[in-house]
């Protein structure tokens, strides 16, 4: 193969036969089950990256069902995202995420830099229940539950909801282990349809687990709950910050412990 036909063809892993098409990604019917809870600042401010600021002291535990993606299939996903803000624009970041299908873990991660890792969540209704749950291999991490829409929700609000912004930090090695490339990255979901948007009575119950710490954001009170269905476009993401770049980055001041930022010069 030509060294001009690799750069040509050259889109994702592996070259000739890539883990997931080219954008853009549509879902049709996702199912989003949200559960916003209160939590230690002091565990947010641990994981929370810089120049993120938090706003609140609140966790939105999330539980969605994909049966219809585009080039991604069929999945469902579970994970945490925390609502901050970046020079005064509302947001959130995903902090964890787990799903159960290898495209849109692949496309994810090198995209976007989604923090995506195998697991089994579930997303379904159980008689008058809506119930989330996320198993990583055989121990269960999450559980959601949700009375089965007791309440309408406004779905032009949600709409405007789900096209805030987003935020990610993106991490890619290098070949000898160093960091390549260490961003934050914000995208938009587009083209948002909200199809029904319902609250209920809700309960969520976070386990303890090594490799799939949701946990150590704890439960301290369930605030709200939400179960919306739409249709939308996961939009590709711009840099709004770059670690590696010598004008972003840190020093800190001799014998002062202050952090300082570097000259760009």
């Amino acid at each position: 193969m030509r060294h001009d036909t690799v750069r040509t063809a050259a889109f994702a892993m592996p070259l000739t036969n890539p883990a997931f098409p080219p954008g853009p990604y549509r879902f049709v019917n996702r199912e989003y089950f949200i559960i916003q809870y209160r939590t230690d600042p002091e565990a947010l401010r641990r994981v929370v990256p810089e120049p993120l600021e938090l706003t609140e002291p609140v966790v939105n535990y999330e539980f969605i069902r994909m049966p219809d993606s585009t080039g991604f299939g069929d999945y469902t996903e579970s994970g945490q995202v925390i609502p901050v803000s970046y020079q005064g624009q509302a947001g959130g970041f995903t902090h964890q995420m787990f799903l159960n299908d290898h495209p849109p873990i692949a496309g994810g991660r090198e995209l976007w830099g989604f923090p995506k890792k195998l697991a089994q969540p579930k997303l379904a209704a159980e008689i008058d229940t809506l119930v989330g749950t996320l198993n990583y291999g055989s121990v269960r991490i999450a559980t959601g539950t949700m009375g089965y829409k007791h309440r309408a929700l406004d779905t032009s609000v949600e709409a405007r909801k789900l096209a805030a912004p987003n935020f990610l930090l993106k991490i890619i090695p290098h070949v000898d282990g160093t960091t390549r490339v260490c961003e934050l990255v914000r995208f938009h979901l587009e083209d948002i349809t909200v199809k029904g948007a319902w609250t209920g009575p809700a309960a969520l119950d976070l386990y303890s687990h090594a490799l799939a710490p949701v946990a150590e954001l704890p439960v301290l009170q369930v605030l709200s709950a939400k179960h919306l269905v739409a249709d939308l476009t996961l939009g590709l993401g711009t840099v709004v910050h770059d670690y590696l770049s010598p004008a972003t980055a840190r020093r800190r001041e001799p014998g002062s412990g202050v952090l300082i930022e570097a000259n760009a010069s």
